[in-house]
């Protein structure tokens, strides 16, 4: 093996894809990831601290995305147009990992350890952008409510992007179909008199 490893990272996430789905996740070492991709161990923690790592890759790119969406929102927007705008603004840049987020989430779905960390990685997101929107001045609870909310459309809108309803493949189709079945079911906020 040569010291140097053209599209070492790459080769390591789709290995590791690959030896998840054949043999599951538990059942998979790092050894035999670095190994599938041609790599050492050592070169495979130089990408990826840990082995779901190789699963969460990105999640810091993700959240940068989403604060870089909110602070770029135009200042007259009521903050639920901001996190809206915001969604609609990362549905281009996921669009062309269907495939990937697919097997990622059918791996991720059948690993309780996985799941967990998936749920901490949306808490975490909820939180930056919630902390986002403080930043343009929008209080609290609102901020809270706001992102929380935000996570709830793009979790929605995300299962529905990678589920086997083909007409649901363009993402950003299906997040303005999830923002606007959210804004009609919070339109009655008053309850009905008794």
């Amino acid at each position: 093996m040569g010291r140097w490893e053209p599209n070492a990272r790459g080769r390591l996430r789709e290995a590791a894809m690959e030896l998840f789905e054949e043999r599951g996740y538990e059942e998979t070492t790092v050894v035999e990831i670095a190994r599938r991709a041609g790599l050492t161990d050592r070169t495979f923690f130089r990408h990826f601290a840990d082995k779901p790592e190789v699963l969460f890759d990105g999640s810091d790119v993700l959240r940068e995305v989403f604060v870089a969406g909110i602070a770029g929102a135009r200042a007259e927007d009521p903050p639920m147009a901001v996190m809206a705008s915001m969604l609609l603004g990362i549905a281009p840049r996921l669009q062309a990992d269907r495939e990937r987020a697919r097997r990622r989430h059918a791996i991720i779905s059948g690993t309780p350890e996985l799941l967990e960390r998936e749920l901490m990685k949306l808490a975490r997101l909820a939180e930056v952008a919630g902390d986002a929107l403080r930043r343009r001045g929008v209080p609290d609870p609102t901020a809270a409510l706001v992102a929380e909310t935000g996570i709830a459309v793009f979790r929605t809108a995300f299962a529905r992007w990678i589920g086997p309803d083909e007409k649901a493949a363009d993402l950003d189709a299906v997040m303005r179909e999830t923002l606007a079945e959210l804004a009609a079911l919070t339109r009655p906020l008053t309850p009905a008199a008794s």
